[in-house]
This record gives C-alpha cells, sequence and structure tokens, in this order.
C-alpha cells in the first residue's frame, strides 16, 4: 500500500495558491457539509476550540473522499500533540506561536524520526495504514508538511531566521495575535498591523517561503493573494454560522 500523496504540500511546492476556510466546529458532520464546498484546503482547529485528536479523527475521515486538504493546528508547539496527530494520519500541521528559530526547530524534530528528530515509532498507526505501508519510518517526511504561525511583534523580527530553519515549508501569518501584540487587540486592520502584514508576506516571498494567512476581509485576501500568499483562509465555519443565522433572523424581525 502506498503513502498517500500529500496534495496540498505538493501544490504549495509548486507555487500554487490554495484558498481554504478555518473549521472550528469539532463535528464530523459539518466538516463533510463544507468538504465538497470548493476550498483546496480546510484547517481543523484544536487551538481555539473544543476539538482534539479524538474529534480530529472522524473530520479526517469525513472528508477524505474529497478533493480537499486537511490541516491540523495543535493546541500548541507540543511533541506530544504533534505525535499522536501524526499517527492518526495528519500530513500538514500548522503550529501556533512560533516565537524564534529554536522553536523552528523543535517543531521539525517533532514530526521527524530518529536519528533526525524525536518522534516516537509506532508500526500500527492510521497513518501507516496499519502496517501496510512499507517503510512509513523512513519515507513518511516526504508527505509531512509543516508550517509555523507567527503572531508576535517579537516573532516578526526573527522571520528570516524562523523561516530558513530546514524542514520548515511554509510561514502563517496570524492577523488577531498580531494586532494584539502591536497593542491593537481586536484591530487586525489597523493600518499599523496590515502594514506588518503586507511587509512579512513580502519578506517571504523574497526568501522563497511560502506565506498564508487568515482573513475573512474579502479585499484584504485578495490583496495578500496578491501580494504572494500561497495559502490563504477566506473564512471561519462558526462565523458563516453565526453571522448567517443573525442576518436570517434580522429580516423576519418585526
Amino acid at each position: 500500500m502506498e503513502l498517500p500523496v500529500n496534495r496540498f504540500k505538493r501544490k504549495l511546492r509548486a507555487g500554487q495558491s490554495q484558498i481554504g476556510l478555518w473549521c472550528g466546529l469539532p463535528g464530523s458532520y459539518a466538516a463533510e457539509i463544507v468538504a465538497p464546498s470548493g476550498f483546496d484546503w480546510l484547517l481543523f482547529d484544536t487551538e481555539h476550540s473544543p476539538s482534539d485528536v479524538l474529534t480530529v479523527l472522524p473530520q479526517l475521515q469525513a472528508v477524505a473522499p474529497y478533493d480537499v486538504s486537511p490541516v491540523v493546528r495543535p493546541a500548541f508547539n507540543d511533541p506530544v500533540l504533534i505525535k499522536r496527530f501524526l499517527d492518526i494520519g495528519v500530513q500538514t500541521l500548522l503550529i501556533p506561536y512560533v516565537q524564534n528559530e529554536e522553536e523552528a526547530k523543535a517543531a521539525v524534530a517533532a514530526i521527524r524520526y530518529p536519528p533526525h528528530g524525536i518522534r516516537g515509532v509506532s508500526a500500527l498507526t492510521r497513518a501507516t495504514r496499519f502496517g501496510r505501508v512499507p517503510n512509513y519510518t523512513r519515507i513518511a517526511e516526504q508527505e509531512i508538511c509543516l508550517l509555523l504561525q507567527i503572531e508576535t511583534r517579537e516573532a516578526l523580527g526573527r522571520l528570516e531566521a524562523i523561516a530558513a530553519v530546514d524542514g520548515v515549508d511554509g510561514v502563517f501569518i496570524g492577523p488577531a495575535d498580531l494586532a494584539a501584540s502591536f497593542g491593537h487587540p481586536g484591530q487586525p486592520g489597523h493600518p499599523e498591523v496590515v502594514a506588518a502584514i503586507e511587509d512579512a508576506i513580502q519578506r517571504l516571498k523574497f526568501l522563497g517561503k511560502p506565506a498564508g494567512i487568515l482573513t475573512p476581509d474579502e479585499t484584504f485576501a485578495a490583496r495578500c493573494i496578491s501580494l504572494g500568499t500561497l495559502f490563504t483562509a477566506v473564512g471561519v465555519d462558526v462565523a458563516l454560522l453565526a453571522r448567517g443565522s443573525e442576518a436570517l433572523a434580522a429580516r423576519f424581525a418585526y
């Protein structure tokens, strides 16, 4: 049995722009509803949602039949969490709150088997197709995609060093936490924050490192894509449900 191809990683390396949807609802049913909507990738979030390994697993199973790539954000840059997600078959991880080169290297080590990393070995995981993928420990890294999230002013100052770490496939800029770090909590559209984001995208493009972002502002999303983001999330499932239901109720409020 062959190791599944990571289409997200291959498109990223080919310089193809991919549009995504952020998923904070933990149910597999919600994941299956949005899977065939036409997005290139879905981000299953376990940092700011009730989700965990046991809820992400059925989400992966629900979206598997569809032409969409799952990406998972662990709650933290923790080798145990990373190992557990990799073992259930996650091939693309977005690691939050990476502050420096050392933390970037720690994330890389967590996705690699010894002697190049610290990932624990098990031959009977979903990732190995329960022992049916030959030489999994030697070839797994080929299809694992590691994305690191930059969320603070301090991390932006170390952007080049973080992005240059061997094994980092892309860098995601987190507007909400970045705005707070700049002293503008709740204002990701503040001019100072926008300028910092645009500068970071251009710096990453100069380095040849794929950049990503989440923004529900369609005008700014288009601006980021024009500057060079290759994985751009343009909405959040929770927001679509909350704002859509509010709008419908408001149209019938007398």
